[in-house]
């Protein structure tokens, strides 16, 4: 069985685990409640409202993008765990910088690992 988790973070910080090679988990972790496209759905945008959190500026987002980085792990990590990036199945990303009166609930673009350097370069990071 593997379970899924749902790390909310920022492009810095995407930068900074992707030269690692490792993410690691936090307490802002979202699991979803089942493997349910509606439950992994609800994870991913409550993850994207704490990346929301996490965005320096004036105002929910300004000036940032969010980020969340999807693992796929054996069971449920603990805060401070780090996963080899290896088992990073995928990024979800805002594709342009978000402002101050953005929806909330506006999709994510959806970036394959191989992917992330390009969106990195992309951003600036």
């Amino acid at each position: 069985m593997t379970v899924r988790v749902y790390q909310p973070s920022t492009l810095a910080l995407l930068a900074e685990q992707h030269a690692a090679g490792s993410v690691e988990v936090t307490d802002e972790a979202v699991l979803p409640e089942s493997d349910g496209e509606e439950d992994e759905y609800a994870a991913l945008m409550t993850a994207a409202d704490a990346s929301t959190a996490r965005q320096a500026g004036d105002g929910p987002g300004a000036g940032g993008r969010r980020v969340v980085v999807v693992v796929e792990v054996g069971e449920a990590p603990t805060t401070g765990d780090r996963v080899p990036w290896r088992r990073v199945v995928a990024v979800h990303a805002d594709t342009e910088a978000r402002p101050a009166d953005a929806d909330p609930d506006d999709d994510l673009g959806w970036f394959a690992t191989q992917e992330v350097p390009h969106l990195l370069a992309d951003a600036g990071t």
